[in-house]
């Protein structure tokens, strides 16, 4: 889907240093999300990745605007394994920078993700949310395939399924990636 508006497929390292993982994605060392319980680390500065963000970092260092791009792969986080949680999981991170990029195309591109990956009758909307490397940030929810969105055991009754963070790219991140 991603591919046939533009996308490329970037891949990155399942191994990854603190400054990909943390530092360049506006996340520093007092961060929560740098607590050793929630990461698996190797040495003191290398861990396994908790997420593929760090691909968009190791793209946007050599790879000039405007550019679009999602990077798949697993990732890593120290999680009790239960119906929505694993330690091991898949994620694919997308990005697109140019100078005139909004948050009404990132809107329309997940929004057509959505129709294409779930199905036209699906409903979709974004809730603010807090991400360290993006401003503003939202999540994105679509309605239940099983309730139609009346709410049922599927979705904890509310008709809505999570499934996916987004938003602009941080001002801090471009700058630590020049």
């Amino acid at each position: 889907i991603f591919v046939e508006m533009g996308f490329r497929v970037e891949l990155g390292p399942e191994v990854e240093t603190e400054f990909y993982n943390f530092e360049a994605l506006n996340t520093p060392k007092d961060h929560p999300a740098r607590d050793l319980q929630d990461t698996f680390y190797i040495t003191d500065d290398i861990l396994l990745r908790t997420q593929t963000s760090p691909v968009q970092i190791r793209v946007m260092q050599l790879t000039p605007p405007p550019l679009q791009m999602i990077s798949p792969g697993v990732v890593y986080r120290r999680d009790a394994a239960d119906m929505t949680h694993l330690p091991m999981f898949l994620q694919v991170e997308g990005l697109m920078v140019g100078s005139d990029v909004t948050f009404g195309h990132l809107k329309g591109v997940l929004i057509e993700f959505a129709r294409q990956m779930f199905g036209e009758g699906r409903s979709t909307r974004f809730r603010p949310h807090y991400f360290p490397f993006t401003e503003p940030s939202a999540e994105m929810d679509i309605s239940c395939g099983i309730c139609a969105g009346k709410g049922c055991r599927s979705c904890k009754g509310v008709g809505w399924l999570e499934i996916l963070g987004c938003g602009m790219v941080h001002p801090n991140v471009f700058k630590a990636v020049g």
